[in-house]
């Protein structure tokens, strides 16, 4: 298989692209500086003094000779102190400040860009179908996902390196919960949840141990079913942890944009970007929706409205278009966290007391220095929902047509069509038919029914996963803060 041509060509002009064109002209930093989005920034010193009556003390001559040798007293003022902050809106300067904004920068244009190559390649293939070409955009959904697990491990690190073990707890408990949560799950019958990983595995195990035989090697398959689904549940188990802190900020998000909503569409578009994640669960539950959908009970005949490839397709379409819902509601959700200042302002001056300058800036400015660290943890489950979605259409071999049947391609086809482009040579006819042998037994392992079953249950887990932080989240901040 080559990668030549269209692809390569698609690749390389989008490499380009982004080291050149995305330094200057970034859609993640025109997210944050569009001019939509304010942020509240702290008063000085000086201001809060004003406002508490107060008037700054010259220092003696004295007062400044032992000045660094004696401690002074921390300035403070009321906790109730008439203070209204200014709100401004986010320039490319302010952003260089942001915690985490060379990661969220990267990884949202790089993600644009992958979008942009499979969906090129994807018109590519509708046109020409090639089917002696790799197709690169698969590469592309693998980088992005690696780059979406690296940033949400290293933000997901930084709890247990802080003093405060709350966050540690938090992730370790969650970790433990969708563990077992996952062996639950891989036990429950295709009958009711159908990713197809029982089909899949076995045309799995019987594609390698007809590769082994070939291959002179004795073997009753290369893993266990227990131990492939000990080894996914652990996987599972992982995902959960790196999710439970954006689940549980997107919660507080949700009611927080809640209050900010004035018209009833908004309203009732963040009320389904929140539900969101449980459509996504009840897809693949099959006596909730498959079965009514494909063949309705209509009284004593059962008519199907449509095959399963298009019910696969149509899948594909409402997870894309949630999605999709999920990144146009991003505006809604980071104002709402911006707010945050302000509210926190607000809820200190119901409070008796006094507070030093220095802390009560800091409950100000903390709020925008960590908004890259929020947007990050809003979109990258998206991201990886996505993008884990649209290697379930490539690998799995759906189709985009609600109209069609799925396009899968055996790998018989494809050592028919490649064997006639064999050399003349003798010597390169014998390599080549060798290498095509061995590829046509790791196609006959790794086939389409595998990874259609095995990413169906990973998006399916990472939408469980998202729907249950975020429930636990909305419950905490909706119930437990109150009381």
């Amino acid at each position: 298989m080559g990668v030549i041509g269209v692809q390569l060509v698609v690749t390389m002009v989008m490499a380009s692209i982004i080291q050149k064109i995305t330094p200057h002209y970034s859609f993640a930093r025109w997210l944050l500086c569009n001019g939509s989005l304010q942020w509240y920034q702290h008063p000085s010193e000086e201001q809060l003094q004003v406002l508490a009556g107060k008037q700054q003390k010259a220092k003696s001559k004295k007062e400044r000779k032992y000045n660094g040798h004696i401690e002074s007293k921390p300035l403070t003022v009321p906790k109730d102190i008439n203070l209204h902050l200014e709100a401004r809106s986010i320039t490319e300067m302010d952003t260089q400040v942001l915690h985490y904004f060379p990661e969220y920068q990267w990884l949202v244009d790089f993600t644009v860009s992958a979008t942009a190559v499979y969906a090129i390649t994807e018109v590519y293939y509708s046109l020409t179908n090639p089917r002696n070409e790799m197709n690169i955009s698969i590469v592309w959904c693998l980088l992005v996902l690696t780059f979406v697990f690296k940033v949400l491990f290293s933000m997901t690190t930084h709890y247990f390196k802080v003093e405060e073990d709350g966050e540690r707890s938090v992730c370790i408990t969650f970790g433990c919960f969708f563990f077992v949560k996952a062996m639950a799950i891989l036990i429950v019958t295709e009958n009711y949840l159908e990713f197809g990983l029982e089909t899949g595995f076995s045309n799995f195990s019987g594609g390698a141990m007809q590769f082994l035989e070939k291959q002179g090697l004795q073997s009753q398959g290369p893993i266990s079913k227990l131990t492939f689904k000990m080894v996914l549940a652990v996987l599972c188990a992982f995902i959960g942890a790196l999710l439970t802190f954006p689940g549980l900020r997107l919660a507080q998000m949700h009611l927080d944009a809640l209050n900010l909503a004035k018209d009833k569409l908004t309203q009732t578009l963040l009320h389904m970007n929140f539900l969101s994640p449980l459509i996504m669960v009840l897809l693949w539950v099959k006596p909730i929706t498959k079965d009514y959908i494909v063949n309705p009970p209509l009284g004593k005949e059962n008519i199907a409205l449509m095959s399963e490839a298009t019910y696969d397709s149509l899948r594909l379409w409402i997870i894309i278009f949630l999605c999709v819902l999920r990144l146009a509601l991003i505006r809604q959700h980071l104002q709402a966290y911006l707010n945050l200042a302000q509210k926190s302002i607000e809820q200190m001056k119901k409070e008796a007391g006094r507070i030093s300058t220095k802390d009560l800036q800091k409950m100000v400015a903390r709020v925008f220095y960590y908004l890259c660290v929020i947007a990050l943890q809003y979109v990258a489950p998206v991201i990886m929902l996505l993008h884990t979605t649209l290697l379930l259409k490539t690998m799995g071999h759906h189709s985009w047509g609600l109209l069609s049947e799925s396009s899968y391609v055996s790998p018989k086809e494809i050592v028919e069509v490649q064997s006639p482009a064999l050399a003349d040579n003798e010597n390169q006819k014998l390599t080549v038919a060798q290498i095509t042998m061995a590829l046509d037994g790791l196609q006959n392992v790794f086939t389409p029914l595998l990874f259609r079953g095995l990413l169906s249950f990973l998006t399916w887990w990472i939408a469980a996963c998202l729907f249950s932080t975020s429930l636990f989240g909305l419950f905490y901040h909706q119930y437990l803060t109150i009381a």
